[in-house]
């Protein structure tokens, strides 16, 4: 079974401090425990939401479609990359969540660069360089790390 990988961003309707989030954070994770789906959680000051979500194919899609799309508490999701990866980036964190500054979630989505004659304009993130981005994000920030392992 592949695993696939659904990014996309959001913006909070309603104020996310950290007790709020937390308890976001445990919903979630007990959720995506039972459903095989792992991911990442990040959440900005101005209420910007990036997450990562990865498992099943049907049970990410249905997460997303179902439960996370309609959740009033935030507006304007919009998929940022979805579909098979060779390997599961977040193995182990059924939601991890980090506090991030709206400068470094700029960063993350940022272009890539011209990188030849051939490619004039920047390009967007593949999926691919998105997931490692995050991971390379969340790898040097471990002390700022939420992960909850709930039983």
């Amino acid at each position: 079974m592949s695993t696939y990988q659904l990014i996309y961003q959001s913006q909070a309707t309603v104020p996310f401090e950290a007790p709020e989030l937390r308890a976001l954070q445990r919903q979630a994770v007990a959720s995506n425990r039972s459903h095989g789906i792992t991911g990442v959680l990040l959440h900005t000051a101005d209420g910007r939401f990036l997450q990562l979500l990865e498992g099943d194919e049907a049970a990410v899609r249905q997460l997303y479609c179902r439960h996370i799309v309609p959740d009033p508490r935030h507006r304007d999701c919009h998929i940022l990359a979805a579909g098979p990866c060779p390997e599961p980036s977040f193995t182990g964190w059924h939601m991890a969540l980090r506090f991030a500054q709206p400068s470094e979630v700029r960063d993350l989505l940022a272009h890539v660069p011209a990188c030849n004659l051939a490619l004039c304009v920047p390009r967007a993130r593949t999926a691919p360089e998105l997931a490692a981005a995050l991971r390379a994000f969340f790898a040097a920030g471990q002390s700022g790390i939420f992960a909850l392992q709930l039983a």
